[in-house]
């Protein structure tokens, strides 16, 4: 049986000299969302996309 991997969000802001975590999640609407009402405030941020690769066997 082959799982697909799944891909985790982890939505990030800049502080000072490192950017910090701030969400990790499996929804992307609520990564992006949380990285919009950060933008509106001022801050830098990002959203990472991170799809670990399948296992081979």
């Amino acid at each position: 049986m082959t799982d697909k991997p799944v891909t985790t969000y982890i939505a990030s802001v800049f502080d000072k000299a490192h950017w910090r975590t701030i969400l990790t999640t499996k929804d992307e609407g609520e990564a992006r969302a949380l990285e919009q009402a950060m933008l509106q405030d001022g801050a830098k941020a990002r959203v990472e996309e991170i799809t670990p690769k399948p296992k081979k066997r």
